[in-house]
């Protein structure tokens, strides 16, 4: 008993051979991860397992039952032979990881093949490999991985109910007993380790497998999370070389370079001295990636350096893309062929779509900056076409009754006028030059309405050179001249104030208008409105513009009720570089 549980142990390692080689086949990995198999893999599967069962009952012991003498690899058997072999293996393993529909065939397949093989143990060997393999798919579970222990407890109880059906079919039944009492303990045993085995190689090669995955993507978030400030700048030669830095620190490589379409961005690491920073691109096999947009492998010959001694002997070679379209390559340089592992080229492809995604971002980015400073430009290009009449009629007017005051009028418009046309070119000023225009067209007002409005200016001079977007105050002025006091003749007031607070700066405009009811203060700034008091285009425009460059905390607020005013309040942030 002792010797025949040793040799069928030994006949195990067939099992732990044939468990590695299944690790490498896409059917078998398919059968662990997913919830569900197509049919062409569970056709693939049931013939696999039901050969491996046919090769379990070839790896088995002959015994002849007069002799009780053991010989191997039987091909046929007489009627007074039996196997004792490792068929149940293959049978449960299938039912176990593929469910019962691939146990049950690859039970079938191993049982014909067994009851062919003759022996007066062949029926009821033949019917136990298709019970084992019914019995192994109930365990099935398609949401949970296989304990060790259940396919051990299987094995040997598929192995158990064999013996059982051996002493109940084979005749003479005192052949049967004294079989099963000679290998029913080892094959018992034998087996339920065989499954157990099995399944532990199994395991092993996919949970390193899973682990060395793991840590790759964990390298790539890391890469990634490194080189984002970096790209969301372009691709150029700065990004680009810290790139390639933070790159090889990471990676096994000799050397990292990037390039765009077509010249040499960077090149860190072995070969620096001769791989040159904005020299043009060479290699024929980087013009090929640029061109067909993928991933190459090249070796000495296909990289063609023209300095002898390059230490540089292998390379992968991967496109960076920008909306389809291959802008750059990403390369990895290797002292030998060797070092390039499938893993490695995973990593490389995996790295060029995540630097490509990061280039995608930049450009998004890009645009977007490019659209808000359009939008900006062309709300500060605004200029009402009534105010420039009204004041060229005002100037008209003062030619006769006092040329001075008209000349000094035109000049005051004038810099109004050029101080809006040169925002345009702006995307930013100062507070002193806002407040500049401001009092410019205040002046052209006050002119207009003589002994009407009256400004009074509370302003921190300490604060006039932080930075504001142009054409803030002015619109906000006018709003209140408009609309505040268009029903006024007399008395009418405008506080401009400009005060810092601690690490902000505060501006108040607050005129003594006729105000206006909540139903239009609720809207005021969110959106432009159409009411017989005005479309309020000039206080959104100016609450879009501060909430755009500095957020919402910038936002306008407005308090008003009618006939007692409105204020207008923003901040914006102090900042102590600025000061002069």
């Amino acid at each position: 008993m002792w010797t025949l549980l040793i040799t069928m142990v030994e006949r195990i390692g067939i099992i732990v051979t044939i468990a590695f080689v299944l690790t490498r086949l896409r059917f078998f990995r398919d059968m662990i991860y997913q919830e569900q198999l197509q049919q062409k893999q569970l056709v693939t599967a049931t013939l696999f397992f039901g050969f491996f069962g046919i090769i379990g009952t070839y790896t088995g012991l002959n015994l002849e039952m007069n002799s009780l003498q053991f010989s191997s690899w039987t091909f046929d058997l007489a009627s007074d032979e039996a196997l004792a072999n490792s068929r149940v293996i293959g049978v449960v393993l299938a039912g176990l990881l593929g469910g019962y529909r691939v146990g049950l065939g690859a039970g079938i397949i191993a049982g014909i093949h067994r009851f062919t093989l003759g022996g007066f143990t062949g029926l009821a060997c033949g019917l136990s490999s298709i019970i084992a393999g019914l019995l192994a798919g109930l365990f099935h579970r398609k949401d949970k991985h296989v304990k060790l222990s259940t396919a051990f407890l299987l094995g040997a109880l598929a192995e158990a109910f064999q013996m059982v059906i051996i002493l109940l079919i084979s005749r003479p039944f005192s052949n049967a007993s004294a079989l099963v009492e000679l290998i029913g303990l080892p094959m018992i045993f034998a087996n339920g380790t065989g499954c157990a085995l099995f399944l532990l190689v199994i395991k092993s090669v996919v949970n390193e497998e899973e682990k060395a995955g793991a840590l790759q993507a964990q390298k790539t978030l890391r890469i990634a999370d490194k080189t984002l400030a970096y790209l969301r700048k372009g691709l150029n030669n700065q990004s680009a070389e810290a790139v390639c830095k933070i790159i090889l620190t990471e990676i096994h490589a000799s050397a990292v370079a990037m390039t765009n379409s077509k010249e040499i961005l960077a090149h860190v690491g072995l070969g620096y001295d001769h791989h040159r920073t904005d020299s043009p691109i060479q290699t024929k096999i980087t013009r090929e990636v640029l061109q067909k947009g993928e991933i190459i492998v090249a070796n000495h010959n296909k990289i063609h350096c023209r300095e002898e001694g390059c230490p540089l002997n292998a390379a992968v070679i991967a496109p960076l893309k920008q909306r389809g379209q291959t802008i750059g390559t990403l390369k990895f340089y290797f002292q030998s062929e060797k070092e390039i592992s499938n893993v490695v080229l995973e990593l490389i492809s995996g790295l060029s779509s995540m630097i490509s995604n990061e280039l995608e971002i930049s450009a998004a980015d890009q645009v977007y900056q490019l659209a808000k400073e359009a939008e900006i430009k062309a709300l500060q290009a605004q200029i009402s076409p009534h105010f420039l009449f009204n004041s060229l009629n005002t100037i008209v007017s003062l030619v006769r009754i006092d040329p001075a005051k008209a000349r000094k009028l035109l000049v005051t418009l004038s810099q109004y006028l050029r101080q809006n046309l040169s925002v345009t070119t702006q995307s930013m000023t100062v507070l002193e030059e806002e407040l500049r225009h401001v009092k410019a067209y205040l002046s052209i007002e006050q002119a207009r309405f003589v002994n009407k409005l009256d400004v009074i200016y509370h302003i921190d001079k300490n604060v006039l050179s932080q930075k504001i977007p142009p054409l803030t105050l002015q619109p906000l002025v006018e709003n209140a001249i408009k609309h505040g006091f268009k029903n006024k003749d007399n008395d009418c007031k405008i506080n401009i104030m400009i005060q810092r607070e601690t690490d902000t700066i505060t501006v108040k405009i607050i005129d003594n208008g006729q105000g206006m009811a909540k139903e239009q203060l609720d809207k005021l700034g969110v959106a432009p409105i159409q009411s017989a008091q005005g479309s309020g285009l000039a206080i959104y425009n100016v609450n879009r513009r501060l909430t755009m460059v500095f957020g919402n905390k910038s936002a306008l607020k407005v308090t008003s009720a009618p006939n007692k005013g409105t204020e207008i309040t923003f901040s914006i942030p102090y900042e102590e570089e600025n000061v002069n």
